[in-house]
């Protein structure tokens, strides 16, 4: 299934009718409602692209008018508002969210007319609370180390949806490659018929009342980043009708090893914070989502770390598309507390079930580096990494989890370890487990305290972060020239895959990022290095439909 609108706001379950209302919007700021301003949707008002380019303080307020199409159902659907957000639709309250990260839907049917409705959105989001996850949105001006420009607001795609009364409410699918089947459930009070295609041929079908349900396929390919095999789905319900698709993939971990499909794979992924100069966490566009993976394919990485940031939902859908394999990591909070707890627990279940239909994410990350945990006791930064990692597995026991990415492990899948020492000392490390898990490498042991290494894949996943000389901002190791970088990328990557435990690594980064200028690629995506001498020492020959 190809998605003729690069911008279609929800690729993963597409309808052919919807109303985007990004654009220029009324808006101000302050604890009382005004609209003194303008602004453009659905950039934040802190990015130049918003038009308004400046922080706005803790509480902002959007308004629009829209005119409603003829429909027996009207969804209002809001991609990401950063943090708590209050909707009305012609002064009736239709929706109340927390989570900056995450879509929500208000049902407007019933307060809508043909012309004329006004909606108005109202942000919090206290730019001083580091109980909210936050990721790298510094609570401080100007943004400084490894934090940056935070977001205030609406940051993704605003949209109506009109349906019929009787409609399809969700799909989760469950392929199962081992049984050549895919196990479904489709919420909705009418029958419910699906087809499955492969490159245009019928596959299989299925018919009945809506609900569980399963569907042999005539022709089962697994999903690969080599090959990335996605059958379409069309699913219809008495006058609605929706399109999606799957792929067939297993991972697992087992006896040290990642298993992609049940054979040894090597991971050889970037660490990709999803920044763009005029946008911050918004893209301009839904090609610059696809590029970005473009991109990094070209730099020979098979995969990304989505680093403290939930992305949009049409980067995974390219991910899918493409063959690119994705760690979902939540966005810490950075002051603990039992709150702060809540709002992360319930924000990331929220993210899991959103996007565990997609064949490219192989990976929870629910915490990194103890960002917030760090100044508590070991049992209670443990006892929330084990509620998380549960919690993560009820919603989802097919993925691997990481506890906390980097270091103080407590219960996790795979052993990741952050090290940004120069190439000598990852060559002397990494070339037995003993020495790998030493705690030298970052100051840090692997394992919090009444915790062990049982068996885990170990892998690199952040390392490196070259900076030429004289660039200006800062990065991990810095070097002369640009043939120096190519070299030392080279001395990286050799120091960690030389034989020894690590089964993958997480380069440092992808792009510049504000301050940090230790990206591949400058912030507006220009490469610093040629991408094929990178592809080359990556170990992944240079894809040539990049």
């Amino acid at each position: 299934m190809t998605i003729l609108n690069p911008d279609y706001p929800r690729p993963s379950l597409y309808r052919e009718s919807w109303i985007d209302l990004n654009g220029e919007w009324e808006y101000g700021v302050g604890s009382v409602a005004r609209f003194d301003r303008r602004i453009l949707v659905p950039f934040c008002p802190e990015s130049k692209a918003s038009g308004v380019g400046e922080l706005p303080g803790d509480v902002v307020w959007y308004r629009r008018i829209f005119d409603a199409p003829q429909a027996e159902r009207l969804l209002l659907h809001l991609g990401a508002v950063d943090y708590r957000a209050v909707v009305l639709v012609n002064d009736v309250e239709v929706a109340r969210h927390e989570g900056g990260h995450t879509p929500f839907t208000a049902d407007i049917t019933a307060v809508v007319r043909p012309r004329g409705n006004t909606l108005v959105v109202r942000a919090e989001d206290p730019i001083a609370d580091r109980t909210i996850p936050r990721g790298k949105q510094y609570w401080k001006w100007p943004p400084e180390g490894i934090f940056y420009t935070p977001t205030t607001g609406i940051w993704q795609t605003v949209w109506l949806e009109p349906l019929p009364m009787r409609h399809i409410e969700g799909i989760r699918l469950q392929p199962s490659l081992g049984e050549g089947k895919l196990k479904f459930d489709v919420a909705g009070d009418a029958p419910v018929e699906l087809i499955a295609k492969l490159e245009g041929v019928v596959v299989g079908r299925w018919s009945g009342p809506p609900g569980t349900g399963e569907m042999q396929l005539d022709h089962v390919a697994p999903w690969h980043p080599d090959s990335p095999t996605l059958y379409d789905l069309e699913c219809t319900m008495a006058g609605d009708r929706v399109e999606t698709y799957f792929g067939f993939r297993t991972v697992e971990t087992r006896d040290g090893r990642f298993l992609l499909n049940g054979e040894p794979f090597v991971q050889r992924l970037v660490l990709d914070q999803g920044y763009f100069p005029e946008g911050l966490l918004t893209a301009p566009d839904g090609e610059a989502l696809r590029r970005d993976i473009e991109l990094a394919r070209a730099f020979g990485f098979n995969g990304a770390r989505k680093h403290q940031k939930v992305e949009d939902p049409r980067w995974l859908y390219w991910a899918d598309h493409l063959g690119f394999l994705v760690w979902s990591e939540m966005p810490s909070f950075h002051e603990h507390s039992a709150e702060a707890e809540r709002r992360l627990a319930a924000e990331w279940a929220d993210v899991v079930r959103r996007d565990r239909g997609h064949p490219s994410v192989v990976a929870w990350v629910p915490a990194n580096e103890s960002f917030g945990l760090d100044h508590v006791e070991a049992s209670t930064r443990s006892d929330f990494l084990i509620r998380m990692y549960r919690l993560t597995k009820d919603l989802d026991p097919t993925r691997p989890v990481v506890s906390n990415d980097g270091w103080l492990h407590s219960l996790t899948d795979l052993c990741t370890i952050h090290d940004y020492s120069p190439p000598e000392d990852l060559a002397r490390r990494y070339r037995s487990l003993d020495s790998a898990l030493d705690g030298s490498a970052n100051g840090h042991p692997p394992y919090d305290a009444g915790f062990a290494y049982r068996g885990e894949p170990v892998m690199v996943t952040e390392f490196g972060g070259l900076r030429v000389a004289g660039s200006g901002g800062w990065g991990w190791l810095e070097v002369a020239d640009e043939a120096a970088f190519a070299a030392s990328y080279q001395r990286l990557i050799d120091a960690l895959m030389e034989p020894g435990p690590v089964q993958g690594f997480c380069y440092t980064q992808l792009t510049d990022v504000e301050q940090e200028q230790n990206g591949l690629l400058t912030s507006d995506r220009k490469p610093k290095v040629d991408p094929g001498s990178i592809a080359v020492a990556t170990g992944i020959p240079k894809r040539t439909d990049a």
